[in-house]
């Protein structure tokens, strides 16, 4: 890796070392547990504690999951050094329920933003959204395999986010 490309995942809201492949999970807290870790791991959080317990009281005050399949825990946090996601794509024949009305989820996006990033956080979340009511966006996730790939994805969503 040249370090022209990691100086763009440093600015990327995702990276191949964000996403979890074949996730297994015990419950949505879980699966929010195992993705926050890759945030911290990168630095991108700095209380992985504080953090997580700010995305279940999120996760209390209003179910998280869209149709389709998706789950979207997501917070802004103090210990969120930058806005980014996470991303977890559950293994076959596993998913987790986020309170969606039509079913439990297999792509599971974590978005943590900076406690100050009131705007940014839900643009981020608007956009994201968008794309995930698009059918063909999510099946894209699904059927990836490939980390690369879905840091791809989701960074071209946002491609036009300013952050």
């Amino acid at each position: 890796m040249t370090s022209g490309s990691l100086e763009r995942y440093e600015t990327e809201l995702t990276n191949p070392g964000l996403v979890i492949l074949e996730m297994v999970a015990e419950s949505k807290e879980d699966a929010a547990a195992q993705l926050a870790a890759k945030l911290f791991e990168q630095g991108r959080i700095s209380d992985l504690a504080g953090f997580l317990a700010d995305v279940n009281a999120r996760e209390h005050q209003m179910a998280t999951g869209l149709p389709g399949g998706i789950g979207l825990p997501h917070a802004r946090s103090a210990h969120v050094n930058e806005i980014s996601i996470a991303v977890g794509i559950t293994k076959f024949d596993h998913s987790l329920d986020f309170g969606a009305v039509d079913g439990p989820a297999t792509v599971i996006l974590l978005i943590a933003t900076p406690a100050s990033s009131f705007s940014a956080h839900l643009e981020v979340l608007a956009t994201l959204a968008r794309s995930l009511f698009k059918e063909n966006f999510r099946e894209s996730l699904r059927r990836a395999h490939d980390a690369e790939v879905i840091a791809e994805l989701i960074n071209s969503t946002l491609v036009f986010f300013d952050h």
